[in-house]
């Protein structure tokens, strides 16, 4: 089931595998997407769908050196040669929307501002990636530093925040994108709304579970109403804890997150059940759970194997599997999944910022002359 096409929307995918978001702060000057970015992603057009990284909706909403915007009209350029490349090639892609809040620093915020967040809370250890010496992605001088405390947000800029994610979809289609998703996992702006642990707010945004999901609730109908619902996805973790996130009750509050998302009749969400390694793989009654309160498309990321991928297609809780760090190594992964061939190992160490080194230069199956041999 993994090689059969599917039909998203209006969109027809050539099968059912993901390249999901992954950050790799290779962005240039003002933030913006380049060249080398475009490569990167038109090599991985063999994917059903492509969701790019993280795309920070304004400069408050970035928490990393080097990762793009899509806020100005110099960004949207930029994608506009990731996203051409990525179609040349028979591809679809959409941008994920992106806003830190609180796992930012005072150096990446315009005049040193404080980050926002829901609640003035810091998550002790949680780090951030900056360039204090401005030298750029291939000048390594990046450091990971302590996220700054935040600031509690006020309830007018809440709605500003909510209609700078509707023009940042409006950004994302002009820039070419076939759609978009919401960044509403990992400990980011919209999960800290949600997360019981994150949120200590008393008023309309806090304390009920439907007061957390307001603003879920509110930045996913205005990009609906910017750009068709037909064309909007949501990410969602909801057992990893990363960035000091933490719900109480995270199966109460995941479905009912889903039933929100489902009234919206968005066209997916796309569920993390474990990143790097910090979260366990969610129960069967959770996924079945997912599926009974969302109608639209369900796409799971986390440690996936082409085996694993099957058994989640073949029982039905998922419609589209994503694969992480295999997609880093393996331009050609779909093929290479296709026909057993064995897999490219990532190289951690270039992750995160430098050039092609790591990036674009990672071998085909083709030039490597390897043969099908089973892969686990």
């Amino acid at each position: 089931m993994l090689f059969n096409t599917y039909q998203l929307g209006k969109l027809h995918l050539k099968n059912r595998i993901v390249m999901p978001p992954m950050t790799r702060s290779r962005s240039g000057a003002g933030e913006v997407a380049n060249d080398l970015m475009a490569q990167y992603y038109s090599q991985r057009a063999g994917a059903g769908l492509i969701i790019s990284e993280g795309t920070q909706i304004s400069r408050q909403g970035q928490g990393y050196a080097w990762t793009p915007g899509i806020y100005t009209p110099e960004q949207v350029a930029g994608w506009q040669k990731v996203t051409a490349a990525v179609h040349a090639a028979g591809g679809v892609i959409f941008a994920q929307l992106w806003h830190v809040g609180r796992v930012s620093h005072t150096s990446l915020q315009e005049q040193g501002q404080a980050p926002v967040a829901p609640s003035a809370i810091v998550a002790e250890g949680v780090k951030v990636f900056v360039d204090p010496e401005g030298k750029g992605p291939q000048g390594g001088a990046g450091a990971m530093l302590q996220h700054s405390a935040p600031r509690e947000l006020t309830v007018p800029e809440i709605r500003a925040i909510v209609q700078d994610y509707a023009a940042a979809a409006r950004n994302a289609i002009a820039a070419g994108f076939d759609g978009v998703e919401l960044h509403g996992a990992n400990g980011y702006l919209i999960e800290q709304f949600i997360d019981s642990q994150t949120n200590r707010r008393t008023d309309a945004y806090g304390g009920s579970l439907a007061n957390r999901l307001r603003f879920l609730e509110e930045v996913t109908r205005a990009v609906a109403d910017a750009i068709g619902k037909e064309r909007v996805g949501v990410r969602q973790a909801p057992l990893t804890t990363l960035m000091g996130a933490v719900d109480d009750n995270p199966e109460e509050t995941y479905i009912a997150a889903a039933k929100v998302l489902n009234d919206i009749g968005i066209a997916y969400i796309h569920i993390a059940e474990a990143d790097w390694d910090n979260a366990p793989v969610m129960p069967v009654a959770f996924k079945e759970a997912y599926r009974q309160a969302f109608k639209g498309t369900l796409i799971y990321a986390g440690k996936y194997t082409k085996a694993r991928a099957e058994e989640a297609l073949a029982q039905g809780w998922a419609d589209l599997v994503a694969f992480g760090r295999p997609f880093i190594a393996n331009p050609d992964l779909p093929d290479r999944l296709a026909q057993d061939i064995p897999l490219n190992t990532p190289d951690n160490r270039t992750f995160f910022g430098g050039d092609a080194g790591g990036y674009t230069d990672y071998p085909l199956a083709e030039e490597l002359k390897v043969h099908p041999a089973s892969i686990v």
